[in-house]
């Protein structure tokens, strides 16, 4: 499993020009899922995204989670971070799962994500394509790779 993950003001996605899912001050979280991704890559994921200290504390400092600071979540799936350009310039995607094995996951990072943070995690709509719409704060923009945890 492999997440983006950016700070943000506010986040929305929409499809067909129709908002279907948006946060205010949080984390944008685009998620990509491989066939070998398994519960336990999830609740790591979920675990690690809502415990990150991203967010300043008083004096300045990255030193508080999305949950401490009150922040939102808005999950994105996203089967491009999956990409291998080893061969050519056309992206391969045969790493990133099929639909029909990466929609029971990333239902399940979400509902992972809400439980960890305490509410509703807003989503856009798996297998669209969906407009995103951010306003970074920072910028701060991590990438994580459960399978290469740094």
């Amino acid at each position: 499993m492999r997440v983006v993950i950016q700070r943000v003001r506010a986040a929305s996605v929409a499809v067909d020009g129709k908002i279907c899912g948006k946060i205010d001050a949080g984390l944008l979280v685009l998620a990509g899922f491989e066939a070998e991704d398994a519960p336990a890559d999830i609740d790591w994921m979920a675990g690690k995204i809502v415990r990150l200290r991203l967010f300043s504390d008083d004096g300045g400092v990255m030193n508080r989670s999305v949950v401490e600071a009150g922040g939102e979540i808005l999950a994105v799936s996203q089967f491009t971070l999956y990409a291998s350009v080893k061969k050519g310039n056309r992206p391969s995607w045969n790493r990133a799962a099929r639909g029909d094995v990466s929609q029971p996951l990333f239902d399940q990072f979400v509902a992972r994500l809400a439980a960890e943070l305490g509410k509703p995690v807003p989503t856009g709509v798996f297998g669209a394509d969906m407009a995103v719409s951010l306003i970074n704060d920072g910028p701060v923009t991590l990438t994580i790779d459960s399978k290469t945890p740094e």
